[in-house]
């Protein structure tokens, strides 16, 4: 199919197979919400963007938000989900669902203290496992955004080969950036589990940044994909070959205004 985004200066319009759409973590645009929530979103629909990845209404109520949604052609299709309400109160995350009307469900954090271990890889299977069979019902799908620690040494492989492997009930959203701190190649991942990564957080590295497994940086190494040490362009390639469905872009930097252009420029370059 044919994916085209409609920008004020330029337009991008690249095909790709299946059914992948390019969108906006809103999270990018954090600090700009804290200052004027229509003005952000006037600002998502201005760079020709309609697909967001969110959950939040930043202090506006429901209602409000969602006219604003409309009125700039902004279509949430993702939202997030804390580990403890996935455990915890299931119906809270069901009702969130339907009011966003989304077919993903993202949670982006196991919780812990000190190391990661395997016990806190078994525990997060029995929640995501069974709160995803119960969103599985509903036609909504769990996925899990590690971020980097998940990829510590376990029997041969990491504590992450642990989770893909038992991961009956819900797939991963693959944050490219987090892979590669993690010291994980995300071409590697896909090719050793294609078809677990139907959502996709698209950031690039900053070059000379060294990464860990802390999962945690600074915001100012997030850069316009295409201007750091992460191979974007061979990641869509084979995320797209393996039928992905949502490429968000997420921007953590305080350049965000003039990257995610940039970023759009880039992925319109991609052939």
């Amino acid at each position: 199919m044919k994916v085209k985004i409609t920008l004020i200066f330029f337009i991008l319009n690249f095909s790709i197979s299946l059914s992948q759409e390019i969108g906006l973590q809103l999270w990018s645009l954090r600090n700009q919400f804290a200052t004027d929530i229509e003005k952000s979103l006037s600002i998502i629909n201005s760079w020709g963007i309609k697909y967001v990845e969110g959950g939040s209404t930043y202090g506006l109520s429901e209602d409000h938000f969602f006219k604003l949604l409309k009125k700039y052609d902004i279509e949430t299709v993702s939202i997030g989900a804390s580990y403890d309400d996935l455990r915890d109160d299931i119906d809270k995350v069901i009702k969130q669902v339907k009011k966003y009307d989304v077919k993903y469900v993202t949670c982006t954090w196991i919780p812990h203290e000190g190391k990661f271990s395997i016990n806190h890889v078994k525990q997060a299977l029995l929640v995501f496992n069974k709160a995803g069979k119960i969103l599985n019902r509903l036609g909504v799908t769990l996925t899990y955004h590690p971020h980097g620690y998940e990829f510590s040494n376990y029997n041969g492989s990491t504590l992450f080969d642990k989770l893909a492997i038992d991961s009956k009930n819900f797939s991963f959203q693959m944050d490219v950036f987090w892979v590669c701190h993690g010291g994980v190649d995300p071409i590697s991942l896909l090719d050793k589990y294609p078809g677990k990564f139907p959502l996709f957080h698209l950031k690039d590295m900053k070059i000379g940044a060294v990464g860990d497994k802390s999962g945690s940086q600074d915001v100012e190494t997030s850069v316009a994909l295409g201007k750091g040490q992460i191979d974007i362009e061979s990641i869509v390639k084979k995320a797209t070959k393996q039928g992905a469905k949502y490429f968000f872009i997420e921007d953590e930097s305080s350049l965000v205004l003039d990257q995610v252009p940039l970023s759009l420029k880039f992925l319109n370059s991609i052939n």
